[in-house]
């Protein structure tokens, strides 16, 4: 696959051609699954080299203060509409496979407002934004192709979902067609090659936007008895890593850190990297301590997907682009995946007085590359009226509340092979139990959620229930339902699709 030092000499090539762009940018996004924050080298680990991830975000701008859903669909509709999941409906948990509902249609998404400025829209990956109807498909919401799958997870090989013979089907689909042609290959490499052959054909007369939802490194499908699956090319170089389950997700991200190497070559040699903006980002913290039968990382924060904890919700990402003013800096700027819909409109030149004023995102494009202060100065993570439990961040303090997975999950989840431990004994008076009462923390001085002040500053604590409180009153309610026995694959041909 990718080459670390073809890229470097790409980047050496690009250091004397950075001049402004006069038309709309090409936008590469690429949306990585389940990936934790030390999961990748940048942020220390000493596991699993990711170069090529490295080396975008070093140039460019790394995102140290960026933040995410603590889970998938949440997270993917906030990146669609730039609004956050309260004012979706989609604030709790996510879209099971057969539930008969989706991102609603009276929502824009990023590329139809794209659209309106004659880009070419392309998706390749994961959807999890309901499927239940075609029209909630990716081709139907602004997409001029899809080449993925519809549901959360499945097989990396054979591409399939289900525990039982009425639940098990294939899901994997081009365009509204269901797509047997990569049995037996790789979701990684599949959908790279794919994102390379949407670059290689595009029409550079049009700007190009390209929305990469990779699989990795999600756990398979849980109906199988292997979980975590990567190519033995990639795991042979991780012999050194005494559990087999991180060995093999090792594999799995080195699978993903070469898919960025691939996509960022493939633009290169097309001729139009020098005008692309690619970011980065996952979609939700790691899980950690085998959730979801996977062995993700989020030391040294506290907690794993689906919290309310800093690992749950501080994502990995970053941007680059020859079009940004500064780069090669660690980014404090305040962010939330809500931001990315005005910040890339911006960057296209979309008009921005033509956006929403329902909109929650915050442009940050100008404050990126300028490296000025960020816009943002209050974050809700999540307020979810069934679990219970959420989270508000301002500039610096976070308060946490409520039960569900933040309850289940609250602990620090080392590397299994660790060679810093975390203290063994934190002090009684700052313990923090927020299914009994509300936690704060000082996010800025204490990221890793050790010390809850709480009790020493009850106005603080005041404070953030009041703009929590002022959130709430916006909320719309979850649009879940139970699901419908006649989505299931026994009754489609055995096929997760369309079944409406």
């Amino acid at each position: 696959m990718g080459s670390f030092e073809t890229l470097i000499a790409c980047f050496l090539l690009l250091s004397s051609l950075r001049n402004s762009f006069a038309g709309h940018p090409n936008v590469v996004f690429i949306l990585a699954d389940d990936l934790g924050w030390d999961d990748i080298s940048l942020h220390g680990s000493q596991e699993i080299p990711t170069p090529n991830i490295d080396l975008l975000a070093t140039d460019g701008i790394l995102l140290n203060n960026y933040y995410v859903q603590p889970i998938c669909t949440p997270s993917r509709a906030a990146l669609m509409t730039g609004r956050h999941p309260v004012h979706l409906g989609l604030q709790h948990d996510v879209i099971v496979w057969a539930q008969p509902y989706g991102l609603g249609l009276n929502e824009t998404l990023l590329p139809q407002y794209l659209k309106t400025l004659g880009y070419s829209t392309h998706m390749v990956g994961k959807w999890h934004l309901g499927f239940y109807d075609k029209e909630h498909t990716p081709t139907k919401r602004g997409f001029d192709s899809h080449l993925g799958y519809y549901t959360g997870c499945e097989d990396y090989y054979d591409h399939t979902w289900g525990f039982t013979k009425q639940d098990w089907g294939l899901d994997f689909w081009h365009d509204r067609e269901v797509d047997r042609s990569a049995f037996g290959q790789y979701s990684t490499e599949v959908f790279t090659s794919e994102a390379e052959r949407v670059i290689a054909e595009h029409d550079v007369s049009k700007p190009l936007f390209l929305y990469l939802a990779q699989q990795a490194v999600h756990s398979g499908n849980p109906g199988n008895k292997v979980r975590l699956q990567a190519p033995w090319k990639y795991v042979k170089n991780f012999m050194g890593i005494k559990s087999e389950e991180r060995r093999v997700f090792a594999g799995m991200v080195s699978a993903l850190d070469d898919s960025v190497s691939n996509v960022t070559k493939a633009l290169h040699e097309k001729g139009i990297l020098n005008d692309t903006i690619i970011i980065f980002s996952t979609d939700n913290g790691g899980p950690a301590n085998r959730q979801d039968y996977n062995d993700a990382c989020n030391w040294p924060l506290r907690g794993s997907k689906r919290t309310m904890w800093e690992g749950g919700v501080r994502g990995n990402g970053f941007i680059w682009s020859p079009l940004l003013e500064n780069s090669g800096y660690v980014s404090e700027h305040l962010m939330q995946i809500v931001d990315w819909v005005p910040t890339v409109l911006e960057a296209a030149g979309f008009d921005m007085s033509k956006l929403p004023p329902s909109l929650d995102g915050l442009s940050q494009w100008k404050a990126l590359s300028r490296h000025e202060s960020s816009p943002r100065k209050v974050l809700l993570h999540n307020i979810d009226p069934i679990n219970g439990d959420g989270a508000l961040r301002t500039t610096d303090m976070k308060i946490v509340f409520g039960g569900g997975d933040t309850e289940r999950y609250p602990g620090w989840y080392e590397p299994e092979e660790a060679l810093i431990r975390s203290p063994s004994k934190r002090p009684s008076s700052t313990a923090c139990k927020p299914w009994l009462k509300p936690c704060v923390f000082n996010i800025t001085a204490d990221p890793c959620e050790y010390y809850n002040i709480a009790d020493f500053h009850p106005d603080i604590l005041q404070e953030l229930l009041q703009k929590v409180d002022e959130f709430n009153q916006t909320a719309v309610p979850p649009r879940n339902v139970p699901s419908d026995p006649k989505g299931l694959p026994i009754n489609n041909n055995g096929v997760w699709g369309p079944w409406r």
